[in-house]
């Protein structure tokens, strides 16, 4: 008899669990689609904000480029006018310059 009376109590118990159990299974997931649905938007925020980085970086890249080939070539189109208005003085300017180099390399060397 004790025995019945502890069942029944047992019954009451597992089923108030298995309730609890159901319960805890849905929260869970629940939290879990969450979870899911926060990450995706996570994902494609990052991955939205990442793009736009590229681009600017890109654009920027490209107008530094430009600068840089455009000073470039005013620096020869100024080295070729000095050579043409002097070329005596660029032709000696040169050899100095080659002279200087072959004493600095010789002298390493010893």
């Amino acid at each position: 008899m004790p025995n019945d009376a502890f069942n029944v109590a047992d019954d009451g118990d597992l089923t108030a669990a298995q309730d609890q159990i159901a319960n805890g299974r849905q929260a869970f997931s629940d939290a879990l689609v969450t979870a899911e649905r926060t990450l995706k938007q996570a994902t494609k925020s990052a991955e939205r904000l990442l793009t736009e980085g590229a681009e600017v970086l890109r654009s920027q890249t490209k107008i530094y480029a430009a600068t840089a080939s455009e000073q470039f070539d005013e620096a020869q189109k100024q080295t070729l006018d000095g050579i043409k208005s002097r070329p005596l003085t660029a032709t000696l300017a040169g050899l100095a310059v080659g002279f200087l180099f072959g004493v600095v390399l010789s002298s390493r060397g010893k």
